[in-house]
């Protein structure tokens, strides 16, 4: 049953709750990064076969749940929806403490995949209904904090409880405390009134929408160039806690406490700044939402190069600092970009149709690529095969860049007011 909001202020607090929950999604997404050493060390497991955890573990039901969830989303509560797919998610994450072999925890990653399939599609909606459209990308945006701090924090809690007691402590900690969040976020988080407006070309929302989205030449660049930017930045995000590890020789508390920081701050820069820069320029160049980030990957490339270079710590994280941002600053522009090639009551589908395309190719391919290609150059290169896996990888930059430039052209006709 939907509500209007209760005050003024009432859509930060729900903003709040949103980010409060994606923030568990990526804790629960990433910290299987740093917990990749031990487990490999206990288990017995190759740098594909953590690869394959990483990325298409969780991708597999994550994408394919994704649209037909989205789709009811359009129809139905959104904050229930929400609530069952955080309970969920979080109850796989705690199963993964208790996987005794590759493939136990292998299914168990895939229930992970099964629950946030649900998790963010439909926030997206709820904000676009919350928010007038000139503060969009910037809502967005700060929804999307919840990916650099949920990273940041899944690195630092995961690293420290695994040197504290083991790994499989620290999946259990973070399972259980999603679960308990869920309850507090179906009280908190009402259901808006959605904001309705004329289809343009009178197709229903649900499968109709899907098939007018499917037909916009800058919805299949937009998703491409996102899955593209994705390969490179899930790889390298799974993997770096690896390669300072192998190639800095930092221990697990060191990574943590390195790479937590590094995530967060960088992190939260770069959505910001995606988010301030997309409202500024978007609103008279529809173009600049897609401009915007294709300037950042460029420019992240070669910064990339310089701290996979970088022999002393500090200089690595001022290095890693600048492209972890740029890394960042296309989710509040993009995001904004998809939900406007659409009518409103489509959002939630046409939300879940980009990030199938994301995040199978992006989620999917990236962190098995870096692993696979470290364990084919570990016979000549050692320790410092992920050094040049990451090298090969960044090359997904540029496809990026060409494939948002691309779609930057196209979008002022597939836009809808």
């Amino acid at each position: 049953m939907s509500s209007k909001p209760r005050s003024k202020g009432y859509p930060m607090v729900v903003l709040g709750v949103l980010i409060l929950a994606y923030t568990f999604n990526f804790l629960d997404r990433q910290i299987l990064g740093i917990l990749a050493s031990p487990i490999k060390a206990e288990l017995g497991l190759t740098d594909g076969q953590l690869g394959l955890m990483g990325g298409l573990a969780f991708a597999l039901f994550y994408t394919a749940l994704g649209v037909p969830i989205a789709a009811l989303a359009d129809r139905w509560s959104r904050t229930w929806i929400m609530t069952g797919a955080l309970a969920l998610w979080s109850g796989f994450t705690a199963l993964c403490g208790f996987a005794t072999g590759f493939w136990q925890l292998f299914l168990c990653r895939m229930g992970v995949g099964v629950g946030e399939a649900g998790g963010v599609a439909p926030a997206y909606s709820l904000i676009a209904d919350y928010f007038p459209k000139d503060q969009r990308a910037r809502a967005l945006a700060a929804y999307s904090f919840g990916i650099p701090i949920g990273s940041a924090l899944g690195i630092l809690f995961g690293g420290l409880i695994a040197h504290a007691i083991d790994w499989r402590a620290a999946f259990i900690a973070v399972g259980v405390a999603g679960v308990m969040l869920a309850p507090i976020f179906r009280l908190v988080v009402k259901e808006p009134s959605r904001e309705v407006a004329p289809l343009p070309d009178a197709a229903p929302a649900g499968a109709g929408g899907v098939r007018a989205l499917l037909a916009k030449p800058s919805f299949w660049l937009i998703s491409l160039g996102a899955a593209a930017s994705s390969v490179c930045g899930y790889g390298v995000a799974f993997w770096l806690p690896s390669f300072f590890e192998r190639s800095l020789g930092m221990g697990l508390v060191d990574r943590s406490l390195f790479l937590g920081s590094m995530t967060l701050v960088g992190g939260v820069l770069g959505v910001w700044l995606g988010g301030v820069l997309g409202d500024r320029l978007g609103r008279a160049r529809p173009a600049a939402y897609l401009l915007v980030p294709a300037a950042a990957f460029l420019l992240a490339l070669p910064c990339f190069v310089l701290a996979v270079q970088a022999k002393t710590l500090w200089l690595a994280f001022i290095l890693f600092l600048i492209p972890t941002g740029l890394n960042l600053v296309w989710l509040g522009p993009v995001i904004t970009a998809v939900q406007h090639l659409v009518a409103p009551q489509q959002r939630s589908t046409a939300s879940a149709c980009f990030l199938f395309v994301n995040n199978l190719i992006g989620l999917g391919l990236g962190t098995w690529y870096f692993g696979a290609i470290s364990d084919v150059l570990t016979p000549r290169y050692g320790a410092e095969a992920l050094r040049y896996a990451i090298y090969s990888g960044l090359g997904f930059y540029v496809v990026s860049a060409l494939l948002f430039a691309a779609a930057a052209r196209r979008l002022a006709r597939d836009w809808v007011a």
